[in-house]
């Protein structure tokens, strides 16, 4: 005898309906609402495509959350709830019980399909409230019905999916509003991207994405789109050069063209950048430019001067900086003072300091050790990669007796524990970590504490120990 739970009333309910599709679509009307979350579940899951575009028509609930069912896109059932769309668009009288006004086809955190109670009625009510009010800065001059979807470009062509969806909106573009909050561009043609969007609503952007755009050039025509998404939080910007043999007067040209676009960006709070040769000596540029104060700002394996570093410590919007990673930009002979200012600046709100591999020498840790000491709300500290001695290394956690919240901490392995080849000595570790510990118990408790080792020769990893 099976020991598996028998089906629940409502679920042979629907699965009776479904057997008779023709029916369901007949009764549709007087179904309670409770009962259409779950008969849609199944009807996309058998896909019954004609129960599917009835029951859009039908859907008794302001948001359909198509894209936490869809998880990734499908075009036989994006097919059908499109052509129940259409037939909302188009008619004059519209079902009694009808209330849709939010497709989202974006695959949000919470799964409102994944347990089946009254709750989820309330769920569907919040959620489209949320993203209505939230969501779209455009709310309250639009079409009655509003698509939300993150846009994901890639390779040559668009998925056959998102092409339908687009040629469908752009069809009907006086009809309906499409919300596009999170666009990622990952080594499309420009022209395909300009092709796509003209069809978004650039105001709606809150996130983007740019990875292996490849040239200044490229990021210099995409840059008036950038400009036009005067709502966009979050910039991402991956692995961009400009060719060796472009002249400095046409360089020029092209930064500026990308700079002049953050002026329109009032609301920007998270900046990324890794791997930007272009940033060389224009850093101060961008910065002019930059309206609003960041609280994210990343510049990972950037090609910076000593001069750059200057102009971010004078920046005078620092006040709500809480996380800054510079790793990778090499220091090793530059001044330490535009450090120390910068970390004094923003000692009140730093919560993630990354200073990985960035060939900091003893004497400037020592220099910028009393701005660090200050850092009062930092959270993680990463120190990897830079050659400092085991003597400076105690000093370096000294200074951070007061920083309490530190959850994290990462420090390189100091020259003494290697041989003259790099060998690693295990005992000469392991002799550091039973004295640090002495250290660090008459001073304070740390929570996380690991020390990393240099880069392999062969794969270029770094192995990590805990204290």
């Amino acid at each position: 005898m099976s020991l598996q739970n028998p089906p629940k009333l409502l679920e042979l309910a629907v699965q009776s309906l479904l057997r008779k599709e023709a029916m369901t679509i007949s009764v549709l009307e007087e179904l309670p609402m409770e009962l259409f979350p779950l008969l849609f579940m199944e009807a996309f899951i058998r896909k019954h495509s004609e129960t599917l575009k009835a029951m859009v028509q039908a859907w008794p609930f302001s948001c359909l959350p198509l894209g936490s069912l869809m998880k990734t896109p499908q075009l036989d059932i994006l097919r059908p709830v499109l052509e129940g769309l259409d037939a909302l668009l188009t008619q004059e009288v519209r079902s009694r019980r009808w209330k849709l006004q939010v497709l989202n086809l974006v695959n949000v955190d919470e799964n409102f399909w994944s347990v089946w109670s009254g709750a989820l009625t309330y769920s569907l009510k919040d959620m489209s409230k949320r993203q209505t009010l939230e969501d779209c800065p455009r709310m309250g001059r639009m079409p009655p019905l509003k698509v939300f979807i993150d846009l994901c470009l890639k390779k040559t062509t668009l998925e056959e999916s998102f092409a339908y969806l687009l040629q469908w909106v752009k069809q009907r573009k006086s009809l309906l509003h499409l919300c596009c909050k999170k666009l990622v561009i990952f080594a499309m043609p420009i022209e395909n991207v300009r092709e796509v969007l003209k069809m978004v609503s650039l105001d709606c952007i809150q996130e983007v994405e740019i990875y292996c755009l490849c040239e200044l050039s490229t990021l210099a025509r995409f840059a008036p789109y950038l400009g036009k998404m005067c709502n966009l939080r979050k910039l991402i910007l991956f692995n961009i050069h400009e060719s060796v043999y472009t002249s400095p007067e046409k360089k020029e040209e092209r930064v500026a063209q990308f700079t002049s676009q953050f002026r329109k960006l009032d609301y920007l709070q998270k900046l990324y950048m890794y791997t930007l040769s272009f940033l060389e000596g224009h850093l101060d540029q961008l910065l002019r430019c930059l309206k609003s104060s960041l609280e994210t700002l990343l510049l990972t394996n950037c090609l910076l001067s000593e001069a750059d570093l200057v102009h971010l410590s004078e920046w005078p919007k620092l006040h709500q900086l809480k996380e800054l990673s510079m790793k990778g930009i090499v220091m090793t002979h530059f001044s330490p003072e535009p450090l120390q200012v910068l970390l004094e600046k923003v000692a009140a709100t730093l919560q993630t300091l990354k200073l990985d591999e960035c060939g900091i020498t003893d004497s400037q840790l020592n220099t910028i050790l009393p701005a660090l000491s200050h850092c009062s709300q930092l959270t993680t500290f990463s120190f990897c990669g830079n050659p400092i001695s085991r003597v400076t290394l105690e000093s370096l956690l000294r200074h951070t007796v007061g920083l309490r919240k530190l959850s994290l901490e990462l420090y390189p392995i100091p020259p003494e524990c290697y041989d003259t080849q790099g060998v690693l000595y295990r005992g000469r570790l392991a002799q550091l970590g039973t004295e640090l510990k002495k250290i660090l118990r008459g001073l304070r408790q740390p929570k996380r504490i690991m020390f990393s080792t240099n880069p392999c020769p062969h794969c270029g990893i770094r192995s990590y120990y805990d204290l």
